[in-house]
Formats: structure tokens, sequence, C-alpha cells
């Protein structure tokens, strides 16, 4: 399974965003779908999708979602303090709530592949499963 960001999730709803041909082709070569997508993540991306094509476009994220295209990881309370600490350990990489809930997942499903548009996923580091 490929945990996705924000960035990705909004180029493929977003037909005026300048990632979007980057991410339909890559989506071509990845595993098939589902993309499994954090709740910060999901929540920026129908702020953003909001702010670009407004209900419409929001209406096509809830439609990945109910045909399950995009599927929700539902945090475990013990992700929470780890998100903290990500936050903590790469403050002055400034990551946010969205980049902590992506490293946090794939610790904590011990996944590797992430689909993302954030160049900051070089220097964070994946530590073994929670």
């Amino acid at each position: 399974m490929t945990l996705c960001d924000t960035g990705p999730l909004v180029a493929l709803i977003d037909r005026d965003d300048l990632h979007r041909e980057r991410c339909v082709e890559a989506l071509k070569v990845l595993p098939p779908r589902p993309l499994l997508v954090t709740w910060p993540c999901l929540t920026e991306a129908m702020y953003l999708l909001g702010r670009a094509g407004g209900m419409a476009a929001q209406e096509e994220l809830w439609g990945y979602l109910a045909d399950r295209l995009v599927v929700l990881h539902a945090p475990q309370d013990r992700e929470w303090e780890r998100m903290r600490e990500l936050m903590r350990q790469y403050s002055d990489a400034r990551m946010d709530l969205a980049n902590a809930s992506v490293v946090t997942a794939a610790e904590y499903l011990g996944l590797v592949r992430v689909f993302t548009l954030d160049s900051h996923f070089y220097a964070y580091r994946i530590s073994g499963k929670l």
C-alpha cells in the first residue's frame, strides 16, 4: 500500500495544479490503489481543494473515499505522541502535522512508499514500527 501526502491528492483533483500531470503519471506506476491517507492530510487537502475548486473539488475527493480509491488511516493513541515528537525533532525543517502523520503512519504500519511532492521527505527518517 502507498501512503499519500496532501500534495498529490490535491494535484490529482485540481486540474490547474502545476504538478497534476506528474502525479497522474506517477499513479500509473504505483501499486494498485487504494492510496492510504491520514486524517491531517485529508483535512489539509479538503481545505486546499475548497480554495482551488470549491465544493465540486471537495466532492471529487469525497468520491475517492466513497469509491475506496483512497482509504483513511485513523491514528492510534500512541501515534499522536509520536507526531508531537517528530514535530519537535524536525522543528528546524518546520515539519507540520500532516507530514508528521505520514511519517508516523509509515512507522506504525511498516510502510516505506510515500507519494509526496514535499522535498522535506528526503530529510525525514522513518524508524522501526511503533
